[in-house]
């Protein structure tokens, strides 16, 4: 019997061209992966790569279209039965990540999408349990279905994200990987919080974006008209209006961003392309009954 082929791999990485160290750092620990043939391309959203690699693809996109359009920009540049989103402030821990991803793929049939655990390994005593993607945050190495991901590294299969739709393009920053995660769900498979896997990222505060939350709340807003039918369309923006306000009490500025970024998701189109279908009552069912309807 021949030797079986190596499974290959589309990686898209996305960067903005403004951490160049960190960029070499995850590309040099994507080159390090064993077992696997990689097709990757580095989407410089609105700069023009440089001092890439020479295995590897660039995209340059003039404008920065954001984070979630960045990397759908990215999918039609690379090949493979499986794909894998990495952006450029993280890195591989482990030079077999990408295999024991696949081997994942191909043990368990229904799985849908992965996330890896997330660490920083010099500080992982402040690792933040927003990085661990479930409501239930007793420890970070517990594998589980969730219902939304960290989106900082992920793999799926070429077949399911283009079943999926694909990244929410014009939410630009926060929250496209609950509506990702949601709509694997949608095509009868499951996403899967890999505990046992990790990958490489610093801590950071994702407050330092200006527009945080405005762009939280607005987005809350949006994955409810795009995805969600009556009740839950109101339901699950009101519920997470009061909740983060409710958190934001001392913080009056936060408020106004969070207030303002709601009416805008009211008011603006939440479609960057044409409408998709909203999930299936069936989705819904199977969400609720692994534990996390969409109300909060």
């Amino acid at each position: 019997m021949g030797q079986q082929l190596a499974p290959k791999i589309g990686v898209v990485v996305l960067t903005m061209g403004n951490r160049p160290v960190e960029l070499r750092r995850a590309l040099d620990s994507l080159l390090a992966q064993r077992d696997v043939e990689i097709d990757a391309v580095v989407v410089g959203n609105g700069w023009a790569p440089v001092d890439i690699p020479e295995s590897m693809k660039t995209l340059y996109l003039p404008e920065n279209l954001g984070i979630p359009a960045g990397r759908n920009a990215g999918v039609p540049s690379v090949s493979g039965d499986y794909l894998c989103f990495l952006d450029d402030d993280s890195w591989f821990l482990d030079d077999d990540f990408l295999i024991t991803a696949v081997n994942r793929f191909r043990e368990y049939p229904k799985m849908g999408l992965l996330q890896p655990r997330i660490t920083d390994p010099e500080h992982s005593e402040q690792n933040p349990t927003r990085w661990i993607p479930r409501l239930k945050k007793r420890t970070a190495f517990d594998s589980s279905k969730v219902f939304h991901v960290g989106e900082t590294c992920l793999v799926t299969t070429r077949e399911l994200f283009d079943a999926s739709g694909g990244w929410a393009g014009g939410f630009w920053y926060a929250h496209e990987g609950i509506e990702l995660a949601w709509r694997i769900w949608d095509t009868g498979r499951y996403v899967w919080y890999a505990g046992d896997m990790r990958i490489g990222h610093p801590v950071v505060d994702p407050r330092r974006h200006d527009e945080f939350y405005r762009l939280n709340a607005r987005n809350r807003v949006w994955l409810a008209r795009r995805n969600l039918p009556a009740p839950f369309i109101w339901i699950y923006p009101i519920s997470w209006a009061l909740i983060e306000c409710l958190r934001l009490r001392k913080n009056k500025n936060g408020v106004k961003q969070y207030i303002s970024g709601w009416k805008a998701g009211w008011t603006g189109s939440p479609w960057y392309v044409e409408p998709r279908p909203k999930l299936s009552w069936r989705t819904l069912l199977r969400m609720s009954s692994a534990g996390r309807p969409p109300i909060i």
